[in-house]
C-alpha cells in the first residue's frame, strides 16, 4: 500500500472579463478495494457555488456556478489517497471466457450495452482489420490477445503529449502513427470493441516516482487508459500508452463510454469569440511515505 498526494491545477485565462457558465468537474478519485480516498480539498478562484451528484456511470460530478465576471479562472484540487493495487495482478477469468472467441451471458451483454459497440466511424474496417491481426489462432487465449493489442497499440503508435482539446479518431491515429494518451486509449478501446469486447475509457492520474523515466508517459498532466470487461475477472485495466496491465500506478477519476464523458473539467463562457487566451494544466502526484 502506498499513500499518495495529488495536486491538480487548471487555469483558464481570458483577454477581458467574461461570464462563466456552469462548469462540470470530475476530480474526485473513484474509491474501490484498491483505492481509498483520505482527504479532498477543491477550491475555485473566483469562489463558486458547488453542487455534487453521481452520473450514470457512478462518477462523482461537481457542478460549479459563478456570480461574477472574471478574466482568470483557477481550479485547485488537492487529494490524498491510499493505493493498494498489485503490481503483477492475477485475473480469475471464468472458464467460459478463457479462450477467445467467447460469449457474454445475456445479462452481461444487456448491461454492457453501448460499451460493447464501436463508437467511432470505421467505414473501411481499418480498425477492425488492425485488431484482427493480433489473433494468432482460433481459439486463442483471451488475456494474451488483450495484452498483445495493448502492447501493439503502445509500440505501434508514438506517444506525443497534446494539451489542446479534442481526440483523434482511431483511424486518424493509425494513419498518423502518433497520438496522446487519450488517442491511444480510444484506439485500443475501439479495437477490442470491434472484436466483441465490452470496454470503457478511464481518466485519472499516473503515479510515476521518477518523472524522467521514458516508459512512464502521461505524468505531469491528466492521463487516460482503458478497462475491458472479462467474465470472472471483471474490469481489467490496460494502459496502452505505457504498455502496462493492472492499476498499480493509476488513480482513476471517471469512467465512461466516450472520452467526452470523462474530461476532468468542462465548461463554457459568454463573451467575445476571441476572449479565450488559453488553458494551463499542472498535475503532481507524489508519495507521502
Amino acid at each position: 500500500m502506498i499513500k499518495l498526494r495529488i495536486l491538480h491545477r487548471t487555469i483558464y485565462r481570458y483577454r477581458e472579463p467574461v461570464q462563466l457558465l456552469p462548469h462540470r468537474l470530475m476530480l474526485r478519485p473513484r474509491e474501490s478495494h484498491e483505492l481509498r480516498l483520505l482527504t479532498m480539498d477543491l477550491t475555485m478562484t473566483p469562489p463558486a457555488l458547488m453542487t455534487w451528484a453521481s452520473d450514470v456511470a457512478g462518477n462523482t460530478v461537481a457542478t460549479a456556478t459563478f456570480e461574477t465576471m472574471v478574466d482568470t479562472l483557477t481550479i485547485d484540487s488537492a487529494v490524498e489517497i491510499e493505493l493498494d493495487a498489485a503490481p503483477w495482478p492475477v485475473f480469475a477469468i471464468a472458464a467460459s471466457a478463457i479462450s477467445y472467441p467467447f460469449r457474454y451471458s445475456d445479462d452481461e451483454w444487456t448491461d454492457l450495452g453501448a460499451l460493447a459497440l464501436p463508437q467511432s466511424p470505421d467505414p473501411s474496417g481499418r480498425v477492425h482489420d488492425w485488431a484482427r491481426a493480433f489473433i494468432y489462432g482460433n481459439p486463442t487465449d483471451t488475456l494474451s490477445l488483450l495484452k498483445d493489442i495493448n502492447a501493439g497499440t503502445g509500440a505501434g503508435i508514438s506517444y506525443v503529449p497534446r494539451e489542446e482539446e479534442g481526440t483523434q479518431t482511431p483511424v486518424q491515429t493509425l494513419e498518423r502513427g502518433t497520438g496522446s494518451c487519450r488517442d491511444l486509449a480510444v484506439l485500443f478501446i475501439e479495437a477490442v470493441r470491434s472484436l466483441g469486447f465490452g470496454a470503457r475509457i478511464v481518466s485519472g492520474y499516473l503515479y510515476n516516482p521518477d518523472q524522467q523515466v521514458a516508459w512512464a508517459m502521461g505524468g505531469r498532466s491528466t492521463h487516460a487508459w482503458a478497462e475491458v470487461y472479462v467474465p470472472g475477472a471483471g474490469w481489467i485495466t490496460f494502459d496502452p500508452t505505457n504498455q502496462s496491465v493492472g492499476g498499480t500506478n493509476l488513480i482513476p477519476i471517471a469512467v465512461g463510454r466516450d472520452i467526452r464523458q470523462v474530461m476532468p473539467v468542462v465548461g463554457s463562457f459568454v463573451g467575445m469569440t476571441d476572449a479565450f487566451m488559453g488553458l494551463w494544466v499542472e498535475v503532481y502526484v507524489t508519495s507521502e511515505a
